[in-house]
């Protein structure tokens, strides 16, 4: 190989500093970093098509997925392959049992654990529920008799499109002059004679309608009707051969899982006008024309408020809360998706032992060369406000854990490269989350020709594929910033009051069955006074969490702190709202009498509901009279923080994103740089310590940070660069190690020459070895280079420019999409996000050897696979689409540049 010199590009300049882990401390200490185990390893959801599954490849699976460090699987049975339907095995049959049972063994013996979905596809459901405990809706039908008249006619559901077959609950007849009357008693075999002498009258029949919808993907042996969630009875229905199959598990499952609400058009359940007596204190049949008017009035929203709010009522107390009670009888936790519910977030997913959001496509960044082809990408809904619902619902309810389903089509197939998920990742972990679960891997058997069995919506993380070389880099660096996120307290001083009824309680199209879905934020969010108090919130350096009525129902206050089952807090602000329930208000006001600090940006205009309303009205006013010094509007929000001696992370201001936590009085802060500059100062922490420990979550390495004391504020000398993540830890650490500052010059050198390339492995074949003097994408060295998805091997010789230079940093440019470095046959690590650099201390004098091992995506080797016409999607159902669910083609993608791009650089270190 010939020698190659390196060209100056600029000459000493200005000095920056860079913060670099002391070599000492790269091995970490366990009192310095936790332990790393199943919980603080990121999860992956595990989609078992057709249940086609056998103890050899099980095993292997689980062996694949331990050893790039995933913690624990979520079974998720789904639809089957085609030419498997012999293998398929039937959900909760006896071999399908033993299959489970086979699973947890071998994932305890692994030091892995297991979640499991209750039920197959989604939503819940199955062949076990009955038209009677189906997924139901209201139907109404409606009768217009003239005075005068006598109607008489058999009442039964005229839509022919409605095939379920409805039951007929009442008949109600109204008087245009105030009249109503119950017509049910009259009823013979569903016929009903009234004759209107006085009036004109509308009549009104009330069925139980169903809405027919079947579980969505389901695996085989599990088709059928999807659940009616409003109905403890069905419930029940549901999991009773859940609970004689699983005999013999307790303990051996960790939590069972529910997904996002996607029970479609259910706004009934049969019992519903006895709950909603129960619930709203008043019976709703006399008000139905209200309820059912197409007309924006101020009484027929209050009805429609009311009907909500019980569907929100049934589903919190007739289904998640016996469940999670169901799951935990039978020594499991239970794991839920409350978002697209009908109901209070914030209750349903604190009825839950551990709360999961999700995310869905890609959000943008600052970050320089983070690519974001707009081609493979749909845009996302990680909306941070959205994503603190279930992180606040954890944290006010005392759950130590939140999860989130993590990359659901974060780009099209085999195009998602690690350096994409890293700060969609860390945006999770920056509002609350704290488990991941990928989304995720597909069980596939050795039999399965490359790619292997594939789900239709995943990042598909099988460690089989290209981003499984180095993917383990990913989640080694997830498992780290975890095992810190889990440990002590979330540290949020400031509750903030989520106005449901601000969107209850208005006509929202005449819908009586709205979801609080993260595909409808503009629906139910974004527009609300609420949202722009958060962010305004956030955005100054406030930490807060989410609050709801029921909760603050529950608050106590001792000390000037309001006390809830997750913590304590030191104020609480209730945002612009309109309407507010009279009990919630009263209990502010109370709360606020015995020292809480309890912040009014204005005070409610109106009680929600219909029941009594005015005279509820009436008292709101005298109660806001009353206690006018009390519940005062406040003038500036920031300003009543700082009388509750909140103060905002200022650290914010420089485009830092953080999270704090608090173990046992010692200040956990996760700090991240997505902005496009690098982050080079002292920055505020509003922790008074001597001595901060910074710690990188990506090396492990750790040392004591420079901090210096000003105006009772502790700053802290951090360097971090755009994409760059670190943690800061308070108090400790006398004695650990300074952190190394490195200073970077501006003297950088260029390594060019002759670059050997081989071939190491992958396919469809390996191509021959070949030199490349200037840095360009592989594919365009041939057609075999250009299918080929794998690991290339990058060699060159280059001599040290200044051997009085005692530490270097390697800079490799664009990589294309992963690379492991060695430096002279020294391991340095492996880059995989941006920036791709990294410190690799002194060079040998004279001649020094650079070895790079670099992976690029699946995509062009499935390009090639589809352009030869060889078949791979064989599924059933769904079968395979694209990000926009459209037929999935990958010949009518371009080639995806791969391998090292550069520019490969050296800048010296002082």
């Amino acid at each position: 190989m010939r020698k190659n010199n390196l060209i100056v590009i600029a000459l000493m300049g200005i000095l920056i500093c860079s913060c670099s882990g002391p070599k000492n401390s790269e091995i970490a200490d366990v009192s310095i970093f936790p332990e790393i185990k199943s919980e603080t390893k990121p999860w992956t959801r595990w989609w078992w098509m057709g249940s086609a599954v056998d103890s050899v490849n099980i095993k292997q699976n689980l062996i694949d997925l331990q050893r790039v460090g995933i913690g624990g699987v979520e079974i998720a049975p789904i639809y089957g392959v085609k030419g498997e339907e012999e293998n398929f095995i039937d959900y909760l049959s006896t071999k399908w049992m033993r299959m489970l049972s086979y699973t947890t063994k071998v994932a305890d013996s692994l030091g892995m654990q297991v979640d499991l979905t209750l039920g197959t596809g989604w939503p819940y459901g199955g062949p076990q529920v009955t038209r009677e405990y189906a997924a139901t809706k209201l139907i109404t039908q409606k009768y217009e008799v003239k005075k005068g008249e006598t109607f008489s006619r058999e009442i039964k559901v005229e839509n022919p499109r409605e095939r379920q077959p409805a039951t007929l609950n009442y008949i109600l007849a109204y008087g245009e002059s105030g009249a109503y009357f119950d017509l049910t008693s009259e009823l013979k075999d569903n016929k009903i004679t009234m004759e209107a002498k006085d009036d004109n009258y509308t009549i009104i029949a009330v069925f139980t309608g169903k809405t027919g919808q079947q579980v969505k993907r389901a695996a085989p042996g599990a088709k059928g009707f999807t659940l009616d969630h409003y109905s403890e009875e069905a419930l029940n229905t549901y999991v009773k051969p859940f609970g004689e199959a699983f005999i013999g598990f307790s303990g051996k499952i960790r939590s069972i899982f529910n997904d996002s609400y996607e029970v479609y058009g259910t706004d009934f359940t049969p019992n519903f006008f006895e709950a909603f007596q129960q619930y709203r204190k008043y019976d709703l049949k006399p008000h139905l024309p209200l309820l059912l008017s197409e007309e924006d009035t101020d009484e027929g929203n209050r009805v429609k408020s009311d009907y909500r709010e019980t569907l929100s009522d049934l589903l919190l107390y007739k289904f998640d809360e016996p469940w999670t009670q169901w799951a935990n009888n039978h020594n499991f936790k239970s794991r839920l998706q409350a978002h697209g519910s009908p109901g209070n977030l914030i209750d349903l997913y604190a009825s839950a032992d551990i709360p999961e959001c999700e995310t869905f496509g890609s959000m943008p960044y600052d970050i320089p060369g983070l690519r974001r082809e707009m081609e493979d990408i749909r845009e996302g809904d990680a909306d941070p406000v959205m994503l603190k619902f279930s992180s606040s619902a954890a944290h006010i309810s005392g759950k130590p854990l939140t999860s989130s389903e993590t990359f659901t089509w974060l780009r099209d197939h085999f195009k998602v490269a690690l350096s994409q998920c890293k700060p969609e990742v860390e945006d999770l972990f920056l509002n609350g989350v704290n488990h991941v679960f990928l989304h995720g891997t597909t069980y596939s058997p050795e039999r399965a020709a490359w790619p292997g069995w594939k789900f239709y919506a995943s990042v598909n993380f099988n460690p089989n594929l290209a981003i499984g070389e180095d993917e383990n880099q990913l989640f080694s660096y997830i498992a780290n910033c975890q095992s810190l996120l889990q440990e002590g307290k979330a540290d949020n001083e400031t509750l903030l009051y989520w106005p449901i009824y601000n969107v209850w309680n208005t006509y929202l199209k005449g819908s009586l069955f709205f979801q609080f879905k993260i595909h409808s934020l503009e629906e139910w969010l974004h527009h609300e006074p609420f949202y722009n108090t958060t962010k305004g919130l956030m955005q100054k350096g406030y930490a807060l969490d989410f609050i709801s009525d029921n909760f603050i129902a529950k608050a106590t206050v001792k000390n000037n702190t309001i006390q809830l089952p997750g913590g304590n807090y030191k104020a609480l602000v209730v945002p612009t709202c309109k309407y507010m329930p009279l009990k919630t208000l009263d209990r502010l006001i109370d709360l606020k009498k015995q020292g809480a600090n309890i912040i009014f940006q204005d005070v409610p205009e109106s009680v929600p509901g219909f029941n009594n309303y005015e005279e509820e009205n009436n008292k709101l006013k005298l109660l806001l009279e009353n206690n006018k010094t009390i519940a005062q509007p406040s003038k500036d929000v920031f300003s009543d923080l700082g009388e509750a001696n909140i103060y905002p992370e200022t650290l914010v201001e420089t485009g830092l994103k953080y999270i704090r936590r608090d173990s046992d009085g010692s200040k956990i802060y996760y700090l991240v740089n997505h902005t496009s500059k690098t982050i080079n100062q002292f920055i505020p922490i509003n922790s008074e310590s001597e001595d901060v420990l910074i710690l990188d979550p990506k090396s492990k390495a750790y040392g004591k940070a420079e901090v210096k004391q000003e105006n009772g504020k502790t700053l802290v000398r951090i360097n971090v660069k755009p994409g760059g993540a670190l943690f800061l830890r308070t108090g400790g650490g006398s004695n650990i190690e300074n952190w190394n500052y490195l200073e970077s010059t501006n003297i950088t050198y260029n390594i060019e020459g002759d670059w050997q390339i081989s071939f190491l492995h992958g396919g469809p074949e390996l191509p021959d070895n070949a030199n490349m003097k200037e840095l360009v994408s592989w594919t365009t060295l041939g057609e075999k280079t250009e299918n080929f998805s794998g690991t290339a091997k990058y060699e060159i010789e280059f001599e040290n420019p200044d051997a009085s230079i005692k530490n270097w940093r390697l800079t490799l440019g664009d990589v294309r999409e992963s690379a492991k470095v060695w430096v002279n046959g020294n391991y340095m690590g492996t880059l995989w996000a941006n920036p791709f650099e990294i410190n690799i201390g002194p060079l040998l004098e004279g001649t020094n050897t650079l070895t790079l091992e670099v992976t690029n995506l699946s995509a062009n080797r499935i390009r090639a696979k589809e352009l030869r016409g060889e078949e791979w999607k064989n599924f059933y159902e769904i079968n395979m689409v694209n990000k926009d669910y459209q037929k999935f083609d990958a010949t009518k993608w371009n080639p995806m540049p791969s391998g090292i791009l550069g520019p490969v650089t050296l800048t010296a270190l002082k």
